[in-house]
């Protein structure tokens, strides 16, 4: 597994400005940390939850990031109902977690969230259905609960050619209007 530093996700700081600077955010499986390094540089205290220590210790030392270790898949969820003004899902699908994501909000907390779908097997990995999202599944994940902002689906060439879903939603009142 490689834990090379890469850009911040497109996505991820298109809609970072909905996100206030001294937000409490979280990244999920955060691996090398490029989402809380940009996080952390936007003046807000982010906790980088991973499995692996090897990736969490490059975050040591990164003002405005504290690290947890925690298996998300195996152990119970470490974070308490409202704890984030966000949270950041890049590359990583554990369905399971949906009901956690979105209570670990608080109101007015944003849901970023990037990851592949069906489709993406043609070309490479993630191939296996468990870890694809099925079409429109991000948004009917976060149905009744919070206020899409944006939802998109389908093959994208950068940064690399995949097949993927990406959301931002708010834990807000469905007539609130968001302008960037």
């Amino acid at each position: 597994m490689s834990h090379e530093l890469t850009p911040p996700s497109a996505w991820v700081v298109r809609w970072a400005p909905l996100v206030a600077a001294g937000a409490q955010v979280l990244d999920v499986a955060c691996g090398a940390g490029r989402h809380a390094r940009y996080f952390a540089a936007r003046a807000c205290a982010v906790t980088a939850v991973d499995r692996n220590t090897e990736a969490l210790a490059g975050l040591a030392g990164v003002a405005g990031v504290v690290t947890q270790l925690a298996d998300l898949e195996a152990d119970p969820w470490p974070f308490a109902p409202e704890s984030f003004d966000a949270v950041i899902v890049a590359n990583y699908l554990h369905r399971p977690l949906f009901a956690h994501l979105v209570g670990a909000l608080r109101p007015g907390g944003m849901l970023i969230y990037e990851t592949f779908m069906a489709g993406n097997e043609c070309f490479g990995r993630p191939a296996n259905p468990d870890f694809l999202l099925r079409p429109g599944e991000l948004a009917e994940a976060v149905a009744g609960r919070l206020t899409v902002v944006a939802f998109e689906q389908g093959v994208v060439q950068a940064p690399k050619p995949a097949a993927i879903q990406r959301l931002c939603a708010a834990r807000r009142d469905p007539v609130t209007i968001f302008l960037i």
